[in-house]
């Protein structure tokens, strides 16, 4: 199992910092490479560059009034929300729908389910009656 890992491309790890401007102030955002490539494929099924992406998403963060102070965290668990929800079939590869035109509560819902599901999985296993 760890092969899988282990051999992987080595830059996927590898941290770059990119700057970028959000609401007029300069920033910046170090990422793992694997990091950027996923959130250039969000971007991308919305029409936008990484920078627009990740602007829309500290200010509608802020409008939901969630906790931002370590953004960086945020960004890592939205790309492994965006390929769960590849890997459970809630999404395609393809863009073929911009992000913003999906029914967002429907998936949301469906994704609770899906992690029920696994939770079940994991609930350890009666021992058997002889």
């Amino acid at each position: 199992m760890c092969q899988l890992f282990i051999h992987a491309d080595p830059t996927l790890w590898q941290s770059s910092t990119r700057s970028l401007r959000i609401d007029g102030v300069v920033t910046s955002i170090r990422l793992e490479s694997y990091f950027w490539q996923i959130l250039d494929e969000i971007a991308l099924r919305d029409g936008m560059n990484v920078t627009q992406l990740i602007t829309k998403l500290y200010l509608e963060s802020l409008d939901a009034d969630h906790d931002i102070s370590n953004f960086t965290s945020f960004l890592r668990v939205c790309c492994a929300r965006f390929l769960s929800l590849l890997a459970d079939g809630h999404l395609q590869r393809e863009p073929l729908q911009a992000l913003e035109e999906v029914d967002a509560k429907q998936l949301m819902h469906s994704e609770a389910q899906d992690m029920q599901r696994r939770a079940l999985w994991q609930l350890p296993s009666k021992p058997e009656q002889h």
